[in-house]
Parts: C-alpha cells; structure tokens; sequence
C-alpha cells in the first residue's frame, strides 16, 4: 500500500506436486513452490530463500524438518517448521513440532503441539541502519575535585 511492496510474497506457481498415493522416504531440496498431497518421511529444505512456497493439503503428512521462505500447511506435521517469510495454519493443520515464523495466519482448528517462536527478518534496510547507529558508553567515572566545607576544615 502507498508504493511499498511487500518482500515476502506467497509463490502462487506450483513447480512440484507430490502426488495423494506417493511415499517419499528421503530428504528433499526444492525451488519455487512445492505441494504435498502424499506422504514424506525426511526434512525438506527450500533452496531459493527468497521466494520459496511449500503447501501441504490436508491429505498429506510430513515427518521431518521443513525450512521454505512459506508455508502453507493443512495437514499433519511432525517435526520442525521455520518459515523465515510466511506461515498459514490452516484448519486441518496438525503440528506436532517448535515453529518458528516471521509472520503468522492461524485459522480456528489448527493445532500446534511445540513453541511458537516468533522471528524477525533481516532486510537489507535493517542492516543498513544498524550500521549508521551507534552505541553510546556512560561517562567513565572520574574523580570530581573535592571541595572543602567547613566539616572538613574541623
């Protein structure tokens, strides 16, 4: 809105389906979006961090480590998620695992058995502002001159 575009948009291209009657044993690495209608045993991993998108139907199930930009889930999940962009629980969604999120859409059904760890995004404009911060120390204590009262002078 007002000219700024968002950074972490939902790739709404699916490159790769797993199909509802396949079972994967092994760990997979994808780009650009991939859905998962059957059932994986092992961790997936999005290659390309920027504009990954993983969605899992409710007839589909995963057992291991999930790590995408998105993620779409409406089925069952055991294992960890980190989803540096965005993450939809949907209502069949079952999450049996710590989620870590950038930013979070939960719909009334779905549940998570783990933490919910909120993370923030470094964008570039982030770290670009940092570097021009500084951090200011608290004056070192040096001895202040004593003056003398006449408390002193008795």
């Amino acid at each position: 809105m007002f000219g700024r575009k968002r950074k972490n948009q939902l790739h709404h291209h699916i490159d790769t389906l797993i199909g509802a009657n396949t079972t994967i044993s092994g760990d997979i690495h994808f780009t650009g979006g991939l859905r998962v209608d059957g059932h994986i045993t092992g961790n997936i991993f999005a290659t390309d961090d920027e504009h990954s998108t993983l969605v899992l139907s409710n007839e589909g199930s995963i057992k291991g480590k999930i790590k995408a930009t998105n993620v779409v889930i409406n089925g069952t999940v055991t294992g960890p998620i980190d989803a540096l962009g965005y993450l939809e629980l949907q209502e069949k969604a079952k999450v049996f695992g710590d989620v870590h999120y950038g930013s979070l859409e939960i719909r009334l059904g779905a549940s998570v058995a783990g933490k919910m760890i909120h993370q923030h995004p470094v964008d570039i404009e982030d770290t670009q502002q940092s570097e021009k911060m500084i951090t200011l120390a608290p004056a070192s204590e040096q001895p202040q001159p004593h003056t003398v009262t006449e408390k002193d002078a008795s």
